[in-house]
């Protein structure tokens, strides 16, 4: 699969190369404290060696690319489609950026609208969702700029920081996608 180019990243395979840019975020609070709960639990190098692994070699349902800058392709988050579901035509977004002095720049913005283009015009899918914790403003305001629409929430389905939130799910229709491309 060609890369998809951007004004400022490209969206590429993944390499085992991508490891210690994947290091440098999985256990810190910073990044992880607004993604899943997989990520209450440090993660070891062999465990993210293995998830690295299955994304290079494509033994896994998901697939994905490294959000890398555009010019020298170094690692700056992933973004991944999971749950491809074929006959219902729809997926589940998951990004993270994974450096602290990107984020709130614009770069998960970017990502999403090229995922998105890709999902809609070129593997033709017709849904895209994701979930958000309520207290992630920045998360909120940048999928909502993508024409992510709120659909319903889970509430208080995630204890975090010592209280229970409600987690938040969005969705995109590519109908809804080639509206906002006009």
């Amino acid at each position: 699969m060609p890369h998809i180019v951007g004004d400022r990243i490209t969206l590429r395979e993944y390499r085992m190369e991508d490891l210690d840019g994947i290091r440098s975020w999985t256990n810190d609070e910073e990044i992880t404290g607004t993604l899943s709960e997989i990520f209450h639990y440090p993660h070891t190098v062999q465990a993210t060696e293995s998830f690295l692994r299955m994304m290079v070699e494509g033994n896994t349902d998901s697939k994905g690319f490294i959000i890398s800058e555009k010019d020298t392709l170094e690692y700056i988050g992933q973004i991944d489609l999971h749950r491809l579901n074929w006959l219902n035509r729809s997926a589940i977004i998951g990004i993270v950026i994974g450096r602290k002095n990107l984020l709130g720049q614009g770069y998960g913005r970017e990502a999403i609208s090229l995922l998105q283009k890709f999902a809609f015009e070129t593997l033709n899918l017709n849904r895209l969702e994701l979930e958000v914790y309520d207290f992630n403003e920045r998360g909120r305001r940048c999928y909502a700029s993508c024409g992510f629409k709120e659909e319903g929430r889970l509430r208080q389905k995630m204890f975090k920081n010592g209280k229970y939130c409600d987690i938040i799910v969005m969705s995109v229709l590519a109908e809804e996608y080639r509206a906002n491309q006009k």
